[in-house]
């Protein structure tokens, strides 16, 4: 097939997931286009030895890849954003119709900052199958504080999952949300998403790696990636907290939050919750390995009940056992591969109730459960897995146009 991808991120970028598809569908004999933008996260500016312009086109075998400049996201304001995302639906227009001509099928990796551009290409192309990766139903937080640019998203989003002849939805709890926007339910199938799987792998800790997590011999529960409004961290550091002699938690990582949760840390003379800069995605297997656990944190808040933190799948694919506060599907998928232990999201007492359990149990019985986890995370969540599906949906999304 000749296979078109619309995605506002791509390698560089930690894009893995449009990346290692457009690299893997290349592999399998398609002829793989890739519109795309210059690279800018997560700084906010284009990378260095980076200049945007028109005319630039990368080719390897079966795989294009046309940039379209963008306006840098920079502060991360709303504004700063919102015009990011507008100028990316005008640039991506311009050459969409042109560059994606002849396409067999369109994929669009579909988060919030692509949306207008998602609603604007489709419309250029006309009758073009498209199949859409759903990774986000809302915008973030609500951009725009009044509720304007938060609805205007929701309307670009709805109006391509009408669009759209297949949607994939990244947890099954999505697939209510994107029918009630508008999508179709028979076009609409749950593809868990895959990891980086060149880094995220099981490994031996280094004894470097034990030196920054372990102390005094304590269950190490580690948490790495944001620390932001999503994540709620201040209830895991009022977990911790009551557990001073039992347990350790390792923050590793930064976001908007951290300060806040620094604080509180500090308030609640927490001497063992500690902090670690963020480091890069390949030195985390070695992070990963050295702590006992992985602590996965969503907010009880109803839009992230079907929403799967990537930070899980990575974890899996290590073979890291899982504690788990979040409520919907991410807490299923934990106690479905019996990885580890979950409780309800935003309960401190219940956490440091979990924090407690994990700390007593065998480290043979840990192992288990990260065997369990990789295996769960092979069979349902792989690059191989993820892959196949979307092929069959770029094949199907294509019949139903050949016969229609």
């Amino acid at each position: 097939m000749r296979i078109g991808i619309l995605s506002y991120h791509f390698p560089p970028e930690p894009a893995f997931i449009p990346g290692s598809l457009a690299e893997e569908l290349a592999t399998r004999g398609h002829e793989v286009r890739v519109l795309t933008g210059f690279p800018d996260y997560p700084g906010g500016q284009v990378y260095p030895g980076w200049r945007q312009r028109w005319r630039y086109e990368s080719r390897s075998d079966r795989l294009r890849v046309r940039r379209v400049p963008r306006y840098p996201v920079g502060d991360g304001s709303t504004g700063a954003r919102m015009a990011s995302y507008l100028s990316f639906a005008g640039s991506a227009a311009v050459v969409a119709r042109r560059f994606l001509a002849g396409v067999d099928a369109l994929y669009v990796f579909q988060l919030p900052a692509t949306s207008f551009a998602a609603a604007t290409v489709l419309r250029l192309l006309g009758r073009v199958p498209t199949v859409l990766h759903v990774q986000d139903v809302w915008p973030e937080d609500d951009p725009g504080g009044d509720g304007r640019w938060g609805a205007r998203l929701a309307a670009a989003m709805s109006r391509t999952f009408r669009a759209a002849d297949r949607v994939a939805v990244v947890a099954p709890s999505m697939r209510d949300l994107v029918v009630a926007a508008g999508a179709d339910p028979a076009r609409v199938s749950v593809v868990l998403n895959w990891t980086d799987e060149r880094i995220f792998h099981p490994a031996r800790p280094s004894a470097e790696a034990r030196r920054l997590v372990r102390r005094e011999g304590r269950c190490v529960v580690m948490h790495a990636g944001t620390i932001g409004a999503r994540q709620g961290l201040e209830t895991a550091v009022r977990a911790a907290a009551a557990l001073d002699r039992t347990m350790d938690l390792v923050l590793v990582g930064s976001g908007a939050d951290e300060r806040r949760v620094r604080g509180l840390a500090a308030e609640l003379r927490a001497e063992n919750v500690r902090f670690l800069e963020r480091r890069s995605p390949v030195d985390m297997p070695d992070l990963y390995a050295a702590a006992d656990y992985q602590l996965v944190m969503l907010r009880d808040v109803p839009e992230l009940r079907g929403t799967v933190p990537g930070k899980l799948q990575a974890a899996l694919s290590c073979a890291a056992p899982v504690v788990a506060s979040a409520g919907g599907d991410t807490a299923d998928l934990v106690e479905r591969a019996r990885a580890g232990l979950s409780c309800p999201p935003e309960d401190w007492a219940s956490l440091a109730d979990r924090f407690w359990l994990a700390a007593t149990i065998p480290p043979p019985a840990r192992t288990d459960m990260g065997r369990r986890g990789r295996e769960a995370y092979l069979r349902e969540m792989s690059l191989p897995a993820g892959v196949d599906r979307i092929e069959r949906l770029l094949y199907d999304a294509a019949g139903v146009r050949a016969t229609a």
